[in-house]
């Protein structure tokens, strides 16, 4: 009885030991698992979820907005991404028109979308205009994303364009996501949309997006070239290294970071991990060298696939990102938010991330992205302007 009590004790105790306490061993006798210590973390209201619609830059924009209403001490707000939708179908339809049809009309969007939204029309709370018109409980945009574009179609093969086409699009809009509000009442106060904005105080001209690629010349802007701009919204153009240095800046200062990336590959795991493997590598992750070396290649594989574990990754350079992107390995896949950093039991860096998947894989909706990933992977950020040094915004010509 009394050994079993002994055992029993140790058994508790073993089971006790903190995240951070594991880590700290780990250093020293390698596990199979990730484990992370929190070095910052920003505050940011709690993850959403886009479910089975391609609207994940309205939630990333959006969350970008309700940290710096946080940061800003204005307290924690649930605002509208449908709101947003809507809106943005409305102006995407007018460009497709005038294109002829020779641009894109779909789901997708940039942070552009939700910062010109804010200054053209406004914003309203999710409770106003939650958008789930259509008898679901979550975001389905499958049937709505069809019908307006068959119906957009329909209009400009008429070669002339009706002045009703576009009070019939919106007709559509308003049955599934809700018709926009002109006034509303939010804790018993009326608002119209652009009255609410102006209470949250958030200034749209505030924020800018940055990039880094050597197919346009650096310390300039232009349109992103992927198809969800189509807005043809402007980036300023930067080296790899200062983007990552921006990246951190924002974090050390309390701001947080809109980020689209590509999400498509291998090492962007549905359990929250995004890293980018090499499968090749002579070195370990961390002190790890020895045991990864003491694999064979369909065991780095295996591993690079599960990735249950830290893997070493591969050095991103300038010309290695571009390549990605020039041959569509990179694309503009998915709008997400980083709020802060951490380390593996290796010590080696990784971003928080938030995303708007709902509460899903290891980490409840919360990413983990290395460095290299995020150097790799990343087509653009948004932070805001006073993130940037005094030197960089004379450069960009940024006041």
């Amino acid at each position: 009885m009394k050994r079993f009590l002994f055992l029993f004790s140790v058994l508790f105790l073993s089971i006790t030991i903190s995240a951070q306490d594991a880590a700290k061993l780990s250093t020293e006798q390698p596990v199979d698992t990730f484990l992370f210590t929190t070095i910052k973390q920003l505050p940011v209201t709690p993850v959403k979820n886009q479910s089975s619609s391609g609207t994940c830059w309205s939630f990333s924009g959006i969350g970008l907005i309700e940290a710096e209403l946080l940061r800003l001490g204005k307290g924690e707000f649930d605002l509208s991404e449908m709101f947003v939708v809507h809106k943005n179908y409305g102006d995407k339809a007018k460009k497709y028109a005038r294109m002829h049809g020779a641009t894109n009309f779909a789901g997708g969007g940039s942070f552009a979308d939700v910062l010109d939204c804010i200054k053209d029309y406004g914003i309203v709370p999710d409770e106003v205009q939650a958008g789930l018109n259509y008898g679901d409980t979550i975001h389905r945009h499958s049937e709505l994303d069809a019908i307006l574009k068959a119906y957009i179609d329909a209009v400009i093969k008429s070669k002339k364009l009706s002045t009703a086409w576009h009070n019939g699009l919106s007709g559509i809009l308003d049955a599934y996501l809700g018709a926009c509000p002109e006034t509303f009442t939010y804790k018993g106060k009326q608002y119209t949309p652009k009255s609410f904005a102006q209470f949250l105080g958030i200034n749209p001209d505030d924020y800018i997006s940055l990039t880094s690629f050597t197919h346009h010349p650096f310390y300039q802007s232009f349109p992103i070239e992927v198809p969800d701009n189509w807005r043809w919204s402007y980036s300023y153009n930067i080296p790899l290294d200062e983007m990552m240095q921006i990246v951190d800046e924002a974090i050390n200062k309390a701001y947080t970071v809109a980020w689209a990336a590509d999400v498509s590959e291998t090492g962007f795991s549905r359990k929250g991990i995004a890293v980018v493997p090499d499968v090749n590598a002579t070195e370990g992750p961390g002190s790890d060298q020895e045991r990864w070396l003491g694999l064979s290649q369909s065991q780095r594989d295996k591993k690079i696939l599960s990735l249950t574990s830290p893997v070493p990754e591969k050095k991103i350079s300038q010309e290695l990102r571009q390549t990605g992107f020039d041959n569509y390995e990179t694309q503009d896949d998915h709008g997400m938010l980083i709020y802060g950093t951490a380390q593996d039991q290796y010590g080696s860096k990784y971003y928080l991330v938030k995303n708007s998947w709902g509460n899903t894989g290891s980490y409840q909706g919360i990413w983990y992205a290395s460095v290299p990933f995020v150097k790799y992977k990343t087509i653009s950020i948004v932070v805001h302007k006073d993130v940037l040094s005094k030197e960089l915004k004379n450069k960009l010509g940024i006041k």
